[in-house]
């Protein structure tokens, strides 16, 4: 199989391969085919009892496509420990016997700088590759690349450790000016990013994992070609994501890019570890940048990072969807989850024949919320405007007053949550991340009283059906998933990201499949 073209601009999509025999290695090379990949990165440094001819002869006679072969040293973060001339030489015999591409380090390359512009005429490509650890400015990494550059390399490609998802912004200028065809990305929860939008800055290789083989910020195979797309991704591509903390959890980009494909809308949304707000929006302030959805811990500390806010967040004190608008790229905050949530509570009431004289079910009716972050102000201004008694429970106690005097409501101590008997026929809305995933085991409230809730509503979706709403259920409550209320946002978030209307359908089928 022939070396892949690599004037053509089009990112090709790389699967790391680190199996510890030649056998597994040819199967796994098989496998990232089948997943998707349109290239495999091979670790020689990681096969035990690693014979040079014989296995390379092996893994390149029977790749079902182009390779490209790493022999890592221990001194650059591989497993290598060998005699260093041996190594060399089987990264040479590699070139010789095919491969496609032959990874060199920067340290070694500016040593063999004539032997590497010689060796043009073979087949082979010749990767110079640099791993950087720590914070470095974006003067240090131009210096960093023109010195790989300048080894004559047919490929460049740099790897940094991002201590903070800022750092990328450095990348996407990299990927952006480069004379060559580069490699670069971070690695690391933070640097997930780094890998999905390389297409958008003219990356030539994306990695992603093969399934079962999950690599920290690394997005698998199935999710860059299912998920991200990554093969339409362009410089034109606008950029959505959710701003949160942690992040991995988010099931947005399963339901917001096979939508914008669906309405054939050039935009991409990815998760984004953010840290740190005023650092994150001073460095991504393009119009590539487009809008955001608001995570925890951030609904209420990024109104301040808002140019105006919409009427109805500013009374929540809560934002859940920024859009830099495109006339003066001024960042502007809303809050969909005010009326998914109410919406979504109501609806399950009326479908179980709840009705109320035409006023809304929840006129009237005791709300007990717990939670006052941004999710709970959401949900309880949703049901002050809806008629009900909203009684608040939350950690802070403070918090917990400020949210009931701003819906006339109720503040109870945290602690009382265990001994609180609830009105028959009340609602209990759980607005904090207690139950989600991984600690699926918790509650909120305590496990007696759930059977006095005429309704109880879980803003966690992950797990669709948490611990919360199974107790509930059997004790005969009606339950309304967080996976509705996330639907509902997801709906009014898309509506306001592309000033198109959502096709709420083809969005609820989604999630049926995928959540």
């Amino acid at each position: 199989m022939g070396s892949i073209g690599i004037l053509n601009n089009s990112t090709l999509i790389c699967a790391p391969l680190m199996a510890q025999s030649v056998e597994q290695m040819v199967s796994d090379m098989y496998e990232a085919k089948a997943q998707g990949a349109d290239v495999v990165e091979v670790r020689l440094d990681c096969i035990k009892n690693f014979q040079p001819r014989q296995d390379l002869q092996t893994i390149i006679r029977k790749k079902p496509l182009p390779v490209l072969i790493v022999y890592r040293p221990r001194w650059e973060g591989g497993q290598y420990e060998g005699d260093e001339r041996t190594r060399l030489e089987t990264l040479h015999l590699a070139k010789d016997l095919g491969a496609d591409y032959i990874d060199f380090e920067l340290k070694v390359a500016s040593n063999l700088r004539g032997e590497l512009k010689m060796d043009h005429h073979c087949g082979s490509k010749v990767i110079v590759s640099c791993y950087v650890n720590g914070m470095t400015s974006l003067e240090d990494l131009s210096h960093l690349v023109a010195s790989m550059q300048a080894t004559g390399a047919d490929i460049i490609k740099l790897v940094t450790n991002a201590i903070d998802i800022t750092e990328i912004s450095r990348i996407f200028q990299l990927l952006s000016h480069c004379q060559v065809p580069l490699i670069a990305y971070s690695v690391g929860e933070r640097g997930l990013m780094s890998q999905i939008l390389s297409p958008k800055f003219g990356g030539l290789l994306v990695y992603g994992s093969m399934e079962g083989n999950s690599v920290p910020g690394l997005p698998t195979l199935d999710s860059l070609r299912q998920a991200y797309k990554v093969i339409h991704i362009n410089a034109d591509t606008k950029v959505f994501g959710l701003i949160s903390k942690p992040v991995s959890h988010s099931k947005g980009p399963l339901l917001h890019n096979p939508t914008f494909r669906h309405v054939n809308y050039n935009g991409i949304y990815v998760p984004m570890f953010v840290d740190n707000l005023e650092d994150f929006f001073s460095v991504y302030s393009s119009p590539d940048f487009a809008g955001f959805s608001v995570g925890i811990p951030y609904k209420e500390a990024v109104i301040g990072f808002c140019d105006e806010v919409h009427p109805l967040a500013k009374a929540i004190g809560a934002v859940n969807t920024i859009i830099r608008r495109p006339t003066d790229g001024k960042l502007v905050g809303y809050n969909t989850d005010c009326e998914a949530s109410i919406c979504a509570i109501e609806d399950a009431l009326i479908e179980q024949g709840c009705t109320n004289g035409g006023a809304s079910p929840l006129t009237g009716k005791p709300f007990v919320l717990v939670g006052a972050g941004g999710a709970g102000r959401a949900l309880a201004f949703g049901a002050k405007s809806r008629g009900a008694r909203v009684i608040i429970f939350d950690i802070d106690f403070d918090r917990a007053k400020s949210l009931a005097c701003a819906v006339s409501g109720e503040a109870r101590p945290y602690n009382d949550i265990v001994n609180f008997q609830p009105e028959k026929g009340a609602v209990l809305a759980n607005a904090t991340p207690l139950g989600m995933h991984p600690n699926t085991d918790r509650i909120p409230v305590a496990e007696a009283t759930l059977g006095d809730y005429q309704l109880v509503f879980d803003s966690v979706y992950t797990p669709r059906k948490t611990r919360l709403l199974k107790e509930a259920e059997a004790l005969g409550a009606i339950i309304v998933s967080g996976v509705e209320m996330f639907l509902r946002q997801a709906i009014g978030q898309f509506n306001l990201f592309t000033g198109r209307e959502a096709p709420e359908e083809f969005m609820r089928e989604i999630i049926l499949a995928k959540f």
